[in-house]
């Protein structure tokens, strides 16, 4: 079988550069994609000098045209400091850009992967969060931009397969975390990793008593992968860590595994913050043959690891 060419939207941001090593490490000839808005050029250095890698400056917000067989479609900033910067941006990356990537799936008859995300459950009024539930989300509150713009994502990925036989998957992310998370990412491990090295108190909002669902990157990897090539199933699937954890629980094992002097302070809760987050993976089980190996204190030390270098090379 000749090599696969696979694309890689935001391919150097968090989760995109750590899909990149995987699919050189299945083979692949990977065209890595990125405006570099929250992506890092560092995050794909190691691979700059492969000649099975190559790197665009693009945003998807505007077409391309390229000869693939593959299209991972990740772009997106997915934190809230970062989508809610600019949120019209936001939704233009995610709807635009679907639209511009099933374009050239269609065009070159290439099978993509929508990343979507756990968001598009909203506030859920069931728990866990099985596929066929519909959501429960605010059409226009702070986080629609990239809530509301994942579900058009995901709408415009139904509607190219059913009128134009696209080859589609679309995978919904739960909460992930590692190695290449931003130090300002905004998201909750890093947060706490960051606030723990430096001494500084941990903030929760509300009681911290909502809860969230951590999955390791490898372990998400391996999922959207599997998702990728397996035939007869388009999705949705979802991939994350059915352990379900309080964010208090979360800021105190972070406290242990740093030795770290930082007191948790509580600030108040923002608007439209879900209170459950888990996902029911049961199909990802049945269908895939996955689910995740890693537990939250083993992922926990190698991303407070990351953090440290990090930090240190400030």
């Amino acid at each position: 079988m000749s090599r696969k060419r696979v694309l890689v939207t935001g391919g150097a941001g968090f989760l995109g550069s750590h899909l990149c090593d995987r699919l050189i490490q299945a083979g692949a000839d990977v065209i890595c994609l990125d405006n570099f808005f929250t992506g890092c050029k560092s995050n794909v250095d190691h691979l700059l000098g492969n000649p099975r890698f190559e790197l665009i400056r693009h945003d998807v917000v505007h077409p391309i045209l390229l000869e693939v067989d593959q299209i991972y479609n990740l772009a997106c900033p997915a934190s809230p400091v970062h989508y809610q910067f600019n949120p019209v941006k936001t939704i233009k990356t995610s709807v635009m850009g679907a639209i511009n990537m099933l374009g050239l799936a269609k065009r070159v008859r290439a099978r993509i992967l929508q990343a979507s995300t756990s968001e598009v459950y909203g506030d859920p009024n069931v728990h866990p969060q099985p596929e066929s539930y519909w959501g429960h989300v605010n059409p226009i509150g702070i986080r629609s931009c990239y809530d509301e713009g994942k579900r058009v994502a995901e709408t415009l990925m139904m509607d190219y397969h059913r009128q134009n036989k696209v080859d589609i998957r679309i995978v919904r992310i739960f909460n992930t975390y590692g190695p290449r998370m931003a130090i300002n990412d905004g998201r909750v491990v890093s947060n706490f990793i960051v606030q723990a090295l430096r001494n500084q108190d941990i903030t929760v909002y509300g009681e911290g008593s909502q809860t969230r669902s951590f999955c390791y990157v490898s372990d998400l990897i391996d999922g959207i992968f599997r998702l990728m090539n397996t035939d007869g199933i388009t999705g949705p699937v979802n991939i994350g860590n059915p352990g379900e954890f309080t964010i208090r629980e979360l800021a105190e094992v972070v406290i242990d595994l740093t030795g770290s002097r930082s007191q948790i302070v509580q600030r108040a809760l923002p608007q439209d913050d879900p209170v459950q987050r888990q996902p029911n993976i049961a199909q990802a089980r049945a269908v895939l043959g996955w689910e995740p190996k890693v537990t939250l204190r083993e992922g926990l030390r190698s991303t407070i690891g990351y953090f440290e270098k990090a930090l240190a090379a400030e």
